[in-house]
């Protein structure tokens, strides 16, 4: 007895994704992917915190889709090693705080936040490594990485300085253009 994805939403009480949600949330993993690996040539210079940071304000809890569809092509390009185990929480741990925090509308708040996630990248990666090396593994990994977590807190931090609120916009613009009632407050 087959389970449509449609049928057991409505059955969980959840809304439907339509199929236009589905396109949506496939071009923004997309997206995710384009500007991680048109980036990947400066060191820790990167927008897909920006974006995640947000796709969640904009989608809330349906971020997780296109932030899956990203981690999944990263898998798949680049293969499945253990700085592939750490992408599947990190972006997730991202997500999660920008839902605890949403209700700050300042972008300097998510600039902030942004720069911290940047600065702290490192070290969330080295979880995998305490578990396949020890506590050695893991602190050397941190450690040999900090000056890329500066350059990737002050990337972040001049990234979502300049293009928080223009993709803000842009992804409420594309994401609510059919759906008058959804309107959320626009951050300043």
């Amino acid at each position: 007895m087959a389970i449509s994805l449609k049928s057991h939403l409505q059955s969980a009480g959840k809304a439907r994704l339509t199929i236009r949600d589905i396109l949506i949330f496939g071009l923004l993993g997309a997206v995710l992917l384009v500007v991680q690996v048109a980036l990947a040539v400066l060191p820790n210079i990167e927008l897909v915190s920006l974006l995640v940071i947000v796709y969640v304000l904009v989608l809330g809890k349906r971020a997780f889709f296109p932030i899956y569809v990203f981690i999944l092509a990263e898998g798949l390009i680049y293969g499945f090693g253990l700085w592939w185990i750490s992408y599947l929480y990190i972006w997730s741990i991202l997500a999660i705080v920008v839902l605890l925090l949403r209700k700050h509308e300042q972008p300097l708040f998510w600039v902030i936040i942004s720069g911290l996630f940047g600065l702290l990248f490192g070290a969330l990666c080295a979880i995998p490594y305490l578990f396949a090396g020890g506590i050695g593994a893991a602190v050397s990994y941190w450690v040999s990485g900090i000056l890329f977590d500066l350059l990737h807190c002050g990337g972040n931090i001049i990234a979502a300085a300049l293009l928080f609120h223009p993709c803000h916009k842009a992804l409420r613009r594309l994401y609510f253009q059919n759906n008058a009632s959804a309107e959320l407050a626009l951050p300043k």
